[in-house]
């Protein structure tokens, strides 16, 4: 019997690496092997951009000042130079500074740690819980497609339609208004119900309904570590099983290359819990018995477990983001550079943020 084509190509096109060429007399270059991991390139000029990025600061959110005229969001950024306007802004230091500052107040801390729980906190986790059993009163239907579960759409008609409730259990009589701005930012937090998609993009609108909450004072800086331990470990919580049970596509991954095909917000959130432990460094990661024994403590660990359960294969090759920052020496470094990553990949990224949403609390620079 013949072999199959593919194994009768020549050297020249059996894989994505070249054979070397020959060394030249002034042994310029010499090949030592051919790499050992089968990956497209590396995104040079990102890693450059994101080292000559500075260092996000937190910033401190005032509250608006009452009575306030609150309009229905709306999607403004369509190019690269509405992009630059949003971030010489104001509203875009004080909204990445709010992310900041979520991030430092979790510093060195476990999840299950003691925190100020206000009753707006309690609701919110309460509201995302209520999210979480929608999904096991609404089954997925069957299918044969990798990704698309079309049982996704009712979930998310059934949260679209009680999105405006939730925002009134815990608004205050004179804020009631501001539903109709929250609302959208809430609803488009979870995914897209006509793509049965969820990425980066969705997870920063969740980010921004609640830095929208600090605007409006029903969340104060007193809240910011129980809004990463109790509030958005239960947005996780909700999000890997809505992924999970409704095969949500990534939308606009990376590939080999991203942190993560849904998430970066709790790999930053997580680095900073994990900063000046005593034991783990980033390269435990690469412990099993320490992802088991931790990972419902910390979110990175936490996000590392659920990205080997999800991908086949060799850590390094489907995830080597992730393989290159456990080389990082210490959490510090691996925090405050998720955090320029983030800024680059995702705040400077026209095709996420185009879907970002601008009102009267997140304003659009005129």
């Amino acid at each position: 019997m013949e072999p199959p084509p593919e194994q009768n190509r020549g050297p020249e096109s059996c894989g994505a690496f070249p054979p070397p060429p020959p060394p030249s007399d002034t042994l310029a270059y010499i090949p030592i092997r051919f790499p050992a991991v089968n990956l497209p390139p590396s995104p040079t000029n990102t890693r450059e951009t994101v080292m000559r990025t500075p260092v996000p600061h937190a910033d401190k959110v005032e509250p608006l000042t009452l009575p306030h005229q609150f309009i229905a969001p709306s999607k403004r950024i369509r190019s690269p130079d509405h992009l630059a306007a949003f971030h010489s802004s104001p509203s875009f230091r004080n909204f990445l500074g709010f992310l900041v500052s979520l991030s430092e107040s979790t510093k060195s801390r476990k999840l299950s740690d003691p925190c100020h729980l206000s009753p707006a906190v309690e609701t919110l986790v309460s509201i995302l819980q209520k999210l979480i059993d929608y999904v096991d009163q609404i089954p997925p239907a069957p299918q044969t497609a990798r990704y698309g579960n079309v049982s996704y759409r009712v979930w998310h008609e059934r949260m679209s339609g009680e999105a405006e409730a939730f925002m009134l259990m815990f608004l205050p009589p004179q804020l009631r208004e501001a539903a109709l701005e929250i609302v959208p930012y809430f609803t488009d937090g979870f995914g897209n119900a006509s793509r049965i998609d969820y990425g980066t993009g969705h997870e920063a609108n969740f980010a921004a309904w609640l830095y929208c909450l600090a605007k409006l004072g029903v969340v104060t800086e007193e809240d910011h570590q129980a809004l990463v331990s109790r509030v958005f470990f239960k947005y996780m919580e909700l999000m890997r099983k809505l992924q999970i049970t409704y095969s949500l596509e990534p939308a606009g991954s990376h590939g080999v290359w991203g942190l993560d095909d849904y998430h970066f917000l709790p790999y930053i959130f997580g680095s900073s819990q994990l900063i000046d432990h005593k034991h783990m460094k980033p390269k435990s990661i690469h412990n099993d018995d320490i992802l088991e024994n931790f990972c419902n403590e910390y979110l990175y660990l936490s996000c590392v477990v659920f990205v080997k359960k999800v991908k086949k294969g060799l850590f390094a090759e489907h995830s080597p983001m992730l393989d290159d920052i456990s080389g990082v020496p210490n959490w510090k470094k691996v925090n405050s550079g998720l955090l320029k990553m983030y800024k680059v990949e995702v705040m400077e990224k026209v095709p996420i943020m185009q879907h970002f949403l601008f009102g009267s609390i997140i304003k659009w620079p005129e």
